[in-house]
C-alpha cells in the first residue's frame, strides 16, 4: 500500500512539471513570433521610400535618418505637415492641368487658346515651387519653417488652384465624352422640336393659303352676282337644250365652285378642239355660286358653238341623306365635331391631321363623281375633268379608246413602291386585307373617261355606297375621294398612256417642259394652284393664257395675272 501511494505521488509531480514546461515553451514561442513581426515592420519602415516633397531632398538616405526626421518633424514642427499638404495640392492640380492639355492635343481640338492657358498654368505651378525664396526657406532648409513665407506660398498656390478649377470647369464639356454626347443629344432634341413645330406651322399656313378664297375670286363672284341682281331680265332661266342629252356628242362633267377655274377648263378644251360645236359641258356647282357661274357664261358665251349646262347639287333630287352615305354621315354629330368644331383652337396642335379634317372631303360637290350614270341617264360616255386642269390638245380621241369592258379609263400613277394601295388604305383592317392587293397600282382622278353603260352593269355606285358606309369612323382610309374611287373601280380601270394626263404642276417643280408640252391635259394637283399667289411661276403661264382677260370683271378684280 505504501509503495502504491508513493508511486502515485511521484507520477503527479512528473505530470505537473511536464505541463509547466509546456507552458513556458508556448510563451517563448509567442514572444519569438512578436519579436519577428516587430523586426519585419521596422524593416518595412526603414526601406519605405520617403515622400517626394523637395524639402526632404537634404535628408540622409539611410532609413534610420528618415524615420528620425519624420518623427522629429511631426513632434517639433507641424508647419512641415502643412507644407506637405499645400505642395501635394499644387502637384495634383498641375498634373490635372497637364492631363487636360495632353488630351486636347490628342483630340486635335480647335482650342489653341485653351491649350496655351493650360500650358501657362502648369508652368506657373512649377515656377511657384521653384522660386528661390520658397526653395531656400521651405524645401532646402533643415530648420523650422518660416510661417510668413509658408503663408505667402499657400496664398499663391490657392490662387493657381482656383484658376485651374475654373479652367477645368469651363473646359470639361470639351473633354468629357459623356457630357459632349449628352449635350449633343439635347441639341438634337431641341432642334427636332423646333423642326416639328416649324413643320406644323408651315403645314397650317400652307393649308390656309391653299384652301382660303383669294380676294380676287371673291371679288369676281360678288361682281357677277351684282350683275345678276342689277339686270335680272338678262339672265332669265332658259329651257334645257336637246344637246345636253345627245349621246352622240362629246360630254364633259366639271364639278366646282370656282368660276375662273371652270372658265379656263372650258376655254382650253374649246380652243384645242377640232369640232368645238360637238362638245357639251355639264357644270355643277353649289347654291352659293350658281348665280355667278351662270352670269359668267351668259356674259362670255363659249366659243365655237360649244354647249354649256350649269346646275346646282340641289337640282338632283335623288341626292339626299337617305340615299347618299356622305350626306347621312354629315348628319352625325360626332363627325360634325371632328370636321367643324374647335378647328381654329386645335389647328396647330393636331397638324398631322389638318388635311384629314378639311370638310371638303365630305362635300357633296366632291362626291358627285360617283353618281354620273344617275345624273346623266341618257349618256353612254362622259369625260370627267377637275377644275385645276388645262387642256392642250383635242380630247375626242379618248372617246375612241376601247376600254375592254372596263368602267374607268385613267392614267396610273404608281412607280416602284409609291402610289400603291398600301399608301391609301389601312391594311391592318381585315376587310381591306381580305379584298385588296396592297401592291395594286393607283390611278389619278382629274381626267377620267367613264363608260356609263359598263358602270351601270358593274354597279360601281353600289360598291361605293357599301365601302363609304363602312368608313364612317375613318378606319379604312383617312380622306378624299380617291380611296373610295380606287375601291369602287377596283379591277374595272383601264390604264391610259401617260401623255394623256401629266400631274404634279401644283407641287412638283421638277417636271420637264418636254413632258408637259406633249401632254393632252396638265393637272395642277397640290396646294400651289395657278390662281393663287403661291403658284409656281414656271407653270403659271400655261394656265393664265386661257384666262379671259377681256372680261371686265376680271380686270376690275385685279387678278394680277
Amino acid at each position: 500500500m505504501a509503495v502504491a501511494v508513493r508511486g502515485s505521488r511521484g507520477g503527479g509531480s512528473a505530470g505537473f512539471n511536464a505541463g509547466l514546461r509546456s507552458l513556458f515553451s508556448y510563451r517563448i514561442l509567442v514572444s519569438a513570433m512578436f519579436t519577428l513581426l516587430f523586426l519585419a515592420t521596422l524593416s518595412v519602415l526603414l526601406t519605405t521610400h520617403r515622400p517626394t516633397s523637395p524639402y526632404y531632398s537634404s535628408l540622409p538616405s539611410s532609413g534610420n535618418a528618415y524615420v528620425q526626421r519624420t518623427f522629429l518633424a511631426l513632434n517639433s514642427d507641424p508647419l512641415k505637415t502643412r507644407l506637405d499638404l499645400i505642395y501635394k495640392q499644387a502637384s495634383d492640380h498641375m498634373t490635372l492641368v497637364n492631363a487636360y492639355a495632353a488630351y486636347a492635343r490628342k483630340l486635335k481640338l480647335d482650342i489653341s487658346r485653351q491649350l496655351r492657358m493650360f500650358d501657362d498654368l502648369a508652368k506657373n505651378f512649377s515656377d511657384v515651387t521653384s522660386k528661390p525664396n520658397y526653395k531656400s526657406s521651405l524645401f532646402e532648409s533643415e530648420g523650422a519653417v518660416d510661417e510668413d513665407v509658408l503663408r505667402q506660398f499657400e496664398k499663391e498656390v490657392k490662387e493657381k488652384v482656383k484658376i485651374a478649377r475654373l479652367m477645368v470647369a469651363e473646359s470639361k464639356e470639351s473633354y468629357d465624352n459623356q457630357i459632349k454626347i449628352q449635350k449633343l443629344k439635347d441639341t438634337i432634341f431641341a432642334v427636332n422640336e423646333l423642326l416639328i413645330k416649324a413643320r406644323k406651322n408651315g403645314a397650317f399656313a400652307s393649308l390656309i393659303s391653299a384652301k382660303s378664297i383669294p380676294k380676287s375670286l371673291h371679288c369676281l363672284a360678288m361682281r357677277l352676282v351684282e350683275e345678276r341682281i342689277s339686270h335680272p331680265e338678262k339672265y332669265r332661266e332658259e329651257e334645257p337644250k336637246p344637246e345636253f342629252e345627245d349621246p352622240s356628242l362629246y360630254h364633259y362633267a366639271i364639278f366646282s365652285d370656282n368660276v375662273i377655274a371652270v372658265s379656263v377648263v372650258v376655254r382650253s378644251v374649246v380652243k384645242n378642239a377640232e369640232e368645238p360645236w360637238k362638245h357639251v359641258f355639264h357644270v355643277v356647282t353649289d347654291r352659293m355660286n350658281v348665280a355667278a357661274m351662270k352670269v359668267w357664261f351668259r356674259m362670255r358665251p363659249v366659243e365655237g358653238g360649244a354647249h354649256i349646262e350649269v346646275k346646282t347639287v340641289e337640282d338632283f333630287s335623288f341626292l339626299n341623306s337617305s340615299y347618299v352615305p356622305v350626306l347621312r354621315q354629315l348628319e352625325n354629330l360626332k363627325l360634325q365635331k371632328f370636321y367643324f368644331q374647335n378647328q381654329a383652337e386645335n389647328a396647330t396642335k393636331d397638324t398631322s391631321n389638318i388635311k384629314f379634317r378639311n370638310p371638303k372631303y365630305l362635300s357633296m360637290l366632291n362626291h358627285l363623281r360617283f353618281y354620273l350614270p344617275e345624273m346623266y341617264p341618257k349618256l353612254h360616255k362622259i369625260l370627267f375633268l377637275d377644275d385645276d386642269v388645262v387642256v392642250q390638245k383635242d380630247l375626242t380621241g379618248l372617246w375612241r379608246i376601247d376600254l375592254d369592258g372596263k368602267v374607268n379609263g385613267a392614267v396610273e400613277t404608281c412607280f416602284g413602291s409609291f402610289h400603291r394601295f398600301a399608301q391609301y388604305f389601312n391594311f391592318s383592317h381585315p376587310l381591306i386585307k381580305e379584298r385588296f392587293n396592297p401592291k395594286a397600282c393607283a390611278w389619278a382622278y382629274g381626267m377620267n373617261i367613264f363608260d356609263l353603260d359598263a358602270w351601270r352593269r358593274e354597279k360601281c355606285t353600289e360598291q361605293y355606297h357599301y365601302w363609304q358606309s363602312l368608313n364612317e369612323d375613318r378606319s379604312l382610309w383617312k380622306l378624299g375621294t380617291l380611296p373610295p374611287g380606287l375601291i369602287a373601280f377596283y379591277s374595272t380601270t383601264k390604264s391610259l398612256d401617260k401623255s394623256w394626263h401629266v400631274l404634279g404642276l401644283g407641287y412638283n417643280p421638277s417636271i420637264s417642259m418636254d413632258e408637259i408640252n406633249k401632254a393632252a391635259v396638265i393637272h395642277y394637283n397640290g396646294n400651289m394652284k395657278p390662281w393663287l399667289d403661291i403658284a409656281m411661276n414656271q407653270y403659271k403661264n400655261l394656265w393664265t393664257k386661257y384666262v379671259d382677260n377681256d372680261m371686265e370683271f376680271v380686270q376690275m378684280c385685279n387678278f394680277g395675272l
